[in-house]
């Protein structure tokens, strides 16, 4: 191993760092004490008052850093990076019926989004339809209804499915919403080899985090490789899933945590995937990841740098991937949900910037920036705008863009790197020896690490040890007037019963038989255990609703209900 450092510069800097804490500080520390007797990132990882070489005096650069492009893709995985093309702004959106949803994602391509991404409502997301007495006064809520194929169409009206691709945040019913999309993609005349886009289809964080779960976690899991394995054949460049860590965030865990977990997830996919018989090159290239930056800057830039040196490694040495596009971990990211407050709205675009800035230093390849009325209801189109604005002002004003990975060297970083890299490998060696994530997911061990770790938070800041602006630091006398925030406003009892009737009226036109026939033959195919896909996308075609087709494989595969976890 080559150290960056010769061992002359090493002892010379070690022996002023020592006169730098016994003499220099200490005067200092008796004129003006620290704030804290110890200051953590939101991981609880001990923060030094000052880096050196010393606290990477074992670096190998070629082994740890690299070149980006180049293994171990530290740096980032294309050679120029953001010099070259920059990330995709990908707007996450939707809400009530598809019509609203057309007028939104018209609006945000006008104003410069590169990249399509659909909420779905949770009837949507459970695979249940808007007239499910389930459904009731949710429908369009927290995101698009989406039952039909016809809805998918609306959705799309006036929009050039070759020329975009689309992220869709969905993971139960995701065969169900891929073929929608799949089958309107080809009535406009696009060949599948032209459709570009993502799936989330990522069973086991409904499992940890997300809880919409439906069917139990071997069958779950099976639909989601059935998905994959169809689309490299079929669909190739789309992303068949989207190994989610931002739920586990979003749910209340470390950033330490929300890696290990979501790492562990997709070593469990890969093996998934190789036990049916697919060579990893077959399909590593299209797996896709999803990121959380929340607001501790260097902690969140040195995540992703982490993740991808852990993946580049997991993906060589483990699963003896060839390709240099199999090693590489490609993921968008999002803002963090949860650091957004009711108190003092308008603060939080500042949180969104610092966190957008934060995916952009760590190399992301996709951003979705959160808007600052989101702690109230879906983003109005001028909270959007300013979500949307806060990436171009990053990418063409700031000067971030003009060099690769301009963190990387900074003692404070790379220790940083290699700090949380270590702690999320001890995760992982304790799911391995459970038998790998869908066995820990089963005994509960990432739910209760997560758990633990959320109620240690909420207790510091209840505590005032950890400081949120406007909640309990600088909390204002009189709270802010909502009214003075332009919320989005819609009709949601309207758009439910429109809902409601469209579904209505295409059960009576649908050719009846066609659709029995599919369904048939889609229970057919789960009881014999084959891929679903073909199945799903006949009976998607044949007009069956997302709630017939989940009823379907419900009959097959049953309900998961979750234990208690103690």
């Amino acid at each position: 191993m080559s150290s960056l450092f010769n061992d002359d510069s090493l002892k010379r800097i070690a022996e002023a760092y020592e006169k730098y804490e016994k003499e220099l500080v200490p005067e200092w520390l008796r004129k003006l004490p620290e704030r804290m007797e110890e200051f953590n990132t939101l991981s609880w990882i001990p923060v030094k008052r000052i880096y050196t070489p010393l606290d990477i005096k074992d670096h190998d650069y070629m082994e740890k850093l690299g070149f980006p492009g180049e293994y171990p893709f530290t740096r980032g995985i294309h050679a120029t990076m953001y010099r070259a093309r920059l990330w995709t702004m990908r707007m996450f959106s939707g809400f009530g019926g598809p019509e609203e949803t057309n007028q939104r994602l018209l609006f945000l391509i006008k104003h410069g989004e590169t990249g399509l991404s659909l909420a779905f409502d949770y009837p949507t997301l459970i695979g249940i339809d808007p007239d499910d007495p389930m459904a009731e006064g949710e429908v369009g809520i927290v995101g698009v209804s989406v039952p039909t194929i016809v809805d998918m169409d609306i959705i799309f009206r006036n929009i050039d499915m070759s020329a975009v691709t689309t992220n869709m945040t969905i993971n139960p019913p995701a065969p169900v919403l891929l073929s929608f999309y799949v089958a309107v993609a080809e009535s406009k005349g696009v060949p599948r080899h032209k459709i570009g886009g993502t799936t989330q289809n990522d069973p086991l964080k409904e499992f940890i985090a997300q809880k919409s779960y439906v069917f139990p976690p071997e069958p779950a899991v099976k639909v989601a490789m059935d998905l994959i394995e169809w689309s490299i054949r079929n669909i190739p460049k789309w992303n068949p899933i989207s190994i989610s860590g931002y739920h586990i965030r979003e749910a209340g865990s470390t950033a330490v945590q929300e890696l290990a977990f979501t790492i562990a997830d997709g070593i469990e996919y890969v093996r998934q995937l190789t036990a049916r018989g697919l060579d990893v090159d077959e399909f590593a290239p299209r797996l896709s990841f999803f990121w959380d930056s929340h607001i501790n800057f260097f902690e969140e830039i040195a995540k992703f740098r982490a993740a991808r040196r852990m993946w580049a490694k997991i993906m060589r040495d483990w699963f003896g991937a060839k390709k240099k596009r199999s090693l590489w971990m490609r993921f968008h990211t999002q803002t963090a949900g949860v650091s957004l407050m009711a108190q003092q709205p308008w603060i939080n675009i500042v949180r969104t910037a610092i966190e957008a800035l934060a995916a952009v230093l760590g190399g992301t390849q996709s951003l979705h920036t959160n808007s600052f009325d989101e702690p109230f209801r879906v983003p109005s189109e001028f909270a959007a705008k300013i979500a949307l604005r806060t990436q171009q002002i990053i990418a063409y004003e700031t000067g971030v863009v003009d060099t690769i990975d301009p963190c990387g060297g900074s003692y404070f970083v790379e220790w940083l790197t290699d700090e949380i890299e270590e702690r999320a490998w001890r995760y992982i060696d304790r799911i391995e020896r459970m038998g790998g994530m869908l066995e820990a997911v089963k005994k509960g061990f990432p739910q209760r690490e997560i758990a633990e770790a959320s109620y240690r938070f909420q207790q510091e800041v209840d505590a005032g040890k950890r400081v949120i602006v406007g909640v309990n630091m600088f909390v204002e006398e009189e709270e802010e007037d909502i009214r003075k925030v332009p919320l989005l406003e819609f009709d949601q009892e309207e758009i439910e019963e429109r809902q409601k009737q469209r579904v209505k009226r295409i059960r009576s036109e649908r050719d009846r038989a066609k659709w029995n026939t599919a369904l048939e033959n889609l229970k057919r195919a789960a009881s014999r255990g084959e891929n679903i896909m073909p199945y799903v996308l006949e009976a998607v075609k044949a007009k069956a609703t997302i709630g017939e087709i989940m009823g379907a494989l419900k009959e097959v595969y049953g309900v998961y209900v979750e234990p208690p976890i103690y």
